[in-house]
């Protein structure tokens, strides 16, 4: 069982080859639940707003190291609680995000499975999509088709986050 600090190696070429095992396993959990859940086509950027926002979570609430080595069905409650609408996500993300980097600066090995959540959180923090305007006053005049409705640019964290608990639900 590989751990957070112990990602595989391949010395072929006379360098070292770290594989961020964590990252590509929360990675494949999130795609898992969001494929079950049967919510957004594969191919779209909601669907990799999920998939990174629930990655991101399933790979930060790993605070023992013990991610490969997991069972997803004893996870689901804690990343069903810290997914809730309700929970300041994007503050307890930042958290982790910098508790993990000095932990990093501080080992002074390489940390290929944090470069990895640093891209998604950038991608999910710049990105905008074009959602529906949940906000909108019900029955109120519709600048785009009618069938469409009110819509508006939401960061894809915002997105990807209900996406994401949504999928967990569905599981």
């Amino acid at each position: 069982m590989l751990h957070r600090g112990q990602e595989s190696t391949d010395g072929a070429g006379g360098g070292e080859l770290t594989v961020p095992m964590a990252w590509l396993y929360a990675e494949y959990i999130a795609d898992e639940l969001l494929r079950t859940g049967d919510l957004m086509p594969p191919t779209s950027f909601e669907f990799r707003a999920g998939r990174d926002a629930l990655a991101l979570t399933i790979f930060l609430s790993d605070t023992d190291g013990e991610l490969s080595g997991i069972r997803v069905v004893s996870q689901l409650e804690t990343w069903l609680s810290l997914t809730a609408y309700d929970q300041p996500w994007q503050d307890w993300v930042r958290e982790r995000m910098a508790v993990l980097a000095a932990e990093a600066i501080e080992s002074g090995a390489p940390a290929p499975d944090l470069d990895l959540a640093e891209a998604a959180w950038q991608w999910l923090e710049e990105t905008e999509l074009l959602a529906p305007d949940l906000n909108a006053v019900p029955g109120g005049g519709s600048g785009v088709g009618d069938d469409e409705g009110p819509q508006v640019w939401t960061k894809a964290w915002q997105l990807g986050l209900p996406l994401g608990h949504l999928a967990i639900h569905l599981f």
